[in-house]
């Protein structure tokens, strides 16, 4: 699909349009020869002549005040009607054109694309003239109506470049933007690189073309199994590489669009003064300064003899939360001298600062991204650039998500002995994804180069090394493993050696997780980490054993009087993000089956869960806590339907029965944990989350008489991450063929049930 091919196209249509103006106001024809005072001016994308293959005719009727063109334009549609066209018309009169416009900014910024078909091409000249000079008389009025609605559309669609079904059209950085900032340029009051624009433009303009022939039909959304076809007509290697084409097309617009709003927004705020005055500059560090909301270098200021320069214009302008302006970093990537190895301690500093900067880091990394500059600080950038996740949770691509992190760890770094090392570690902790290696092994020797290379001493540059080598072990561990287990704690102390790495790895868990998504560090798993961590702290400090693990319930818990052997006390607690239900009956293989297919039953999908048991046999109590992800349910009503699971009312198999297969799913992983537990055979279940994979799993395992000691259940995503500490009912771990006969049986019944 090229430019070419879309002229094609808008010249075809303007050959129909054409002819049907004539059949219409032609001689003979209802109010024939009425071609002065009357124009069929196209608009919109018909109007910058940027049809795709399925796009709508938008056309506009315009006639002078005292023409009267009703009977003609009645008879005007018929003709691409029924040609098969998509139109989206109107008819207005010059007058009430302006009023329009005047009235609705998105009418008046569709009519600066106005362009003649048919008709008096005088008129629709005064079309043109009259709206543009009304759209640069009333910007400074019109603007911030047109921000709200911007950013309206972007919280609501999110951004092109990282959403994982992109919009090419209305995501941030889409094509709507596009057509914003060619609106904000005509207004005379901000400038924005035109090639960069119209080279982003072109690239999606092409995009969308192949999406519209893909799919038959008129849609901007790249659904995942287009990719691959997608690049085969781009003329791209692979689907991973149409990927990037696009989502660096999207970023780069998102760039500019926040580049020009900014400094939309430093107009409309700065008082207007007659005539043309030179920016103020305001000195901010050794060669920089600050010039009408943008940090600039100054006059004097040599790139050439000065390698920390471009981390001082970057640190200056992140910490001020202001721009750092684009040539600027653009010169800087061009003339800088290159740091020398190991880096000096002002331009390490300098990175430190940078990286805690809070918010005002995002825009900043974006400039010295779009401008190249980052390749002479962060060559192994290029790694993680622009590079999906594999997990559908993540929010962002892998580098927009480190970033996020830093972001994220720069609110923690007063609860850290080494915030330079924290933020780093932020900085690092994914640069080993894209291989096929593990990334967190992968990355700890690129992060370790780094780090030498910045000028860390050997002791940090080993603290940056162990937190990316380990920066998923606290909530694996937290949320996976029994805590009453001494292994759990200890699989955390033997790899960490020390409380300074321990604060410094829980700081980066916080920020990796809140920089995730907000599902992956809830209140529920917050809570399993710290406490996790303070049990560990204790043996680091002390080298005692670990101290017994916080429960969700305070004290022994007690069984209600009169509640039965087949019975289970209920009660349902409401949390700000859902309902945590908790549940105690008399142990027996089989009850955690029973629980989890109420829950199940009443659709309450479980976010996470802990089970275990408490008391000596006879008299064991089975105890869960369960975090749902529904309101809060009446106790009464589930304890009905654990009386009626119980007693067999309930068909809980068809029940739970999955309505459809998808032949592409990933196949249930379940494994067997033997380094986890001395005392138990821990299991661990990966699958597609689905009502029923908690029951599914019990139901099977209680079918084989093993005992489900305790349980940690985990939903992240589409995914549910389940481990089960299993014994025989009287007599410890399982047998190494016990073990394999339940991982083999859950694995079929998970592989059964889809």
């Amino acid at each position: 699909m090229t430019a070419a091919e879309r002229a094609e196209r808008t010249e075809a249509a303007d050959r129909l349009c054409r002819t049907a103006y004539a059949a219409a106001f032609g001689p003979g024809a209802p109010g024939g020869g009425a071609e002065a005072g009357v124009a069929l001016v196209a608009v919109g994308g018909y109007g910058r002549g940027e049809l795709a293959p399925c796009s709508d005719l938008d056309v506009v009727l315009v006639h002078e005040d005292h023409v009267e063109v009703d009977e003609a334009a009645a008879t005007l549609w018929y003709p691409m009607w029924d040609a098969g066209v998509r139109l989206d018309h109107s008819v207005r009169s010059l007058a009430g054109m302006v009023d329009a416009a005047e009235a609705d900014h998105r009418v008046a910024a569709g009519l600066l694309d106005a362009r003649h078909v048919a008709g008096d091409p005088n008129l629709t000249l005064r079309l043109r003239t009259t709206m543009l000079a009304e759209w640069r008389r009333g910007a400074r009025e019109r603007l911030p109506a047109i921000k709200q609605a911007t950013d309206t559309r972007h919280r609501t669609i999110g951004e092109l470049a990282h959403l994982s079904v992109p919009d090419v059209k209305e995501a941030e950085g889409g094509l709507r933007d596009a057509t914003t900032l060619r609106a904000l340029v005509a207004t005379w009051l901000v400038d924005v690189p035109t090639t960069d624009l119209e080279t982003g433009r072109r690239v999606l303009l092409d995009v969308r073309d192949v999406v519209h022939d893909l799919a038959g039909r008129a849609t901007d959304r790249i659904v995942p199994e287009a990719w691959e076809p997608l690049a085969e007509a781009l003329g791209l290697p692979d689907d991973r590489a149409a990927q990037r084409h696009v989502r660096e097309a999207g970023r780069r617009l998102t760039h500019l669009s926040r580049l020009a709003w900014r400094r939309v927004d430093g107009v409309l705020t700065r008082p207007r003064s007659p005539g043309a005055r030179r920016p103020r500059l305001e000195r901010l560090a050794p060669g920089v300064s600050l010039a009408a909301g943008e940090v600039v270098l100054n006059r004097h200021a040599d790139p050439a003899t000065d390698p920390a320069l471009l981390l001082r214009a970057a640190t200056a302008a992140a910490e001020r939360g202001v721009d750092l302006a684009p040539a600027t970093a653009a010169r800087l990537a061009r003339e800088a001298a290159p740091l020398p190895e190991p880096w000096p301690e002002e331009a390490r500093r300098l990175l430190v600062r940078l990286l805690a900067s809070g918010r005002g880091l995002l825009a900043v990394w974006e400039t010295l991204e779009e401008t190249g500059a980052l390749g002479g600080v962060l060559p192994e950038w290029e790694r993680i650039r622009m590079l999906p996740h594999a997990s559908v949770i993540h929010r962002f691509t892998v580098d927009r998500h480190v970033v996020e992190t830093c972001v994220e760890a720069s609110g923690l770094i007063r609860s850290v002995g080494r915030p330079d090392v924290l933020v780093v570690a932020a900085l690092l902790h994914d640069i080993g994804k894209g291989g096929l290696t593990e990334h967190s092994v992968a990355g700890e020797p690129i992060a370790r180069t780094v780090a030498e290379r910045i000028g860390f001493d050997a002791e940090a540059v080993d603290l940056v090394g162990l937190l990316v080598r380990h920066h998923l072990l606290l909530p694996e561990v937290a949320t996976t493993r029994d805590p009453d287990d001494p292994a759990t704690v200890e699989a955390v102390t033997s790899r960490v050696g020390s409380t300074e790495a321990l604060d410094l790895l829980r700081a980066l868990t916080e920020a990796d997780a809140k920089a995730t998504a907000p599902q992956a560090w809830t209140t529920w798993r917050a809570g399993l980490v710290s406490d996790l961590v303070r049990r560990a702290r204790v043996v680091l400090d002390t080298g005692a054993a670990a101290p017994p693990p916080a429960r969700d319930l305070a004290g022994e818990v007690v069984l209600p009087a009169g509640i039965g052997d087949d019975e289970v006390s209920v009660s349902v607690e409401p949390l700000a993000d859902g309902t945590r239900v908790t549940a105690v009956a008399r142990d027996r293989v089989g009850l955690l089956a029973d629980v989890s297919a109420v829950l199940a039953l009443q659709r309450m999908p479980v976010r996470a869960a802990r089970a275990w048991s408490q008391g000596e046999p006879p008299h064991q109590l089975g105890i869960s806590v369960w975090e749902v992800t529904a309101e809060a349910a009446d106790p009464a009503v589930l304890r009905e339907r654990f009386d009626a699971v119980v007693g067999g009312r309930v068909d809980v198999t068809r029940r739970l029965a999955p309505r459809g297969r998808s032949d592409g799913a990933l196949a249930p992983s379940v494994v067997v944990r033997p380094e986890a537990s001395d005392h138990a055979t821990v299991l661990e279940v990966r699958a597609a989350d689905r009502p029923g994979v908690v029951h599914l799993v019990c139901a099977t395992l209680a079918g084989l008489d093993v005992a489900v000691r305790s349980a940690h259940v985990d939903t992240l995503g589409p995914q549910a991450v389940d481990v089960f500490y299993l014994q025989e009912p009287a007599a410890g771990a399982l047998s190494e063929t016990r073990a394999a006969d339940a991982a083999h049986a859950v694995r079929a019944a998970l592989t059964a049930g889809g």
